[in-house]
């Protein structure tokens, strides 16, 4: 099985997993605070953030902006490749089938992610992608600051739906 339940109990393997984690929380509630899904990402190499990205889906109005596509594309560039091998993914929501293939095609290490997607999740909710044979096999670990990635995504929900119903004759 490809997905751990959570990271492996070594201390500082934790404090590390919720390092970046709380940077990708930082990115999720820059897309909170612009009215997107609060989903963040970063994409780790050699103990430092390369690339941080949020859902700018509304925004630009563009169905391929999620968190992990545009940190894709931002760390490809810093690093002038298309292959983000020894590469590692925090994202606060597992991630979905179209963000799982874009992982699976540039070579990520390893997807460490907050919150399970059961309506989505391509990872281990509703299918199981990165087990899937590929090209290249993806390490995947959920349930980093769990609580914290689906607190953020139930306050956001919540309060779109409080805003669709007073606009409800």
């Amino acid at each position: 099985m490809t997905v751990s339940a959570r990271p492996d109990d070594r201390t500082s393997d934790n404090q590390t997993h919720e390092k970046y984690m709380r940077a990708a929380l930082k990115e999720a509630q820059k897309a909170y605070d612009l009215g997107e899904s609060p989903i963040g990402c970063v994409i780790v190499k050699d103990g430092r953030i390369i690339a941080r990205a949020h859902n700018l889906r509304q925004t630009k109005q563009d169905a391929t902006l999620h968190a992990e596509m545009v940190c894709i594309s931002k760390a490809c560039r810093k690093l002038s490749a298309w292959h983000l091998f020894d590469c590692d993914l925090y994202v606060t929501l597992e991630p979905c089938y179209m963000c799982a293939g874009a992982i699976i095609q540039s070579h990520i290490r390893h997807v460490y992610f907050g919150a399970y997607d059961p309506k989505g999740g391509a990872a281990c909710s509703k299918s199981r992608l990165f087990d899937l044979p590929h090209n290249h096999h993806v390490e995947c670990t959920g349930g980093i600051l769990e609580e914290e990635s689906s607190a953020i995504l139930k306050d956001f929900f919540r309060k779109l739906r409080k805003e669709k119903s007073k606009d409800k004759p």
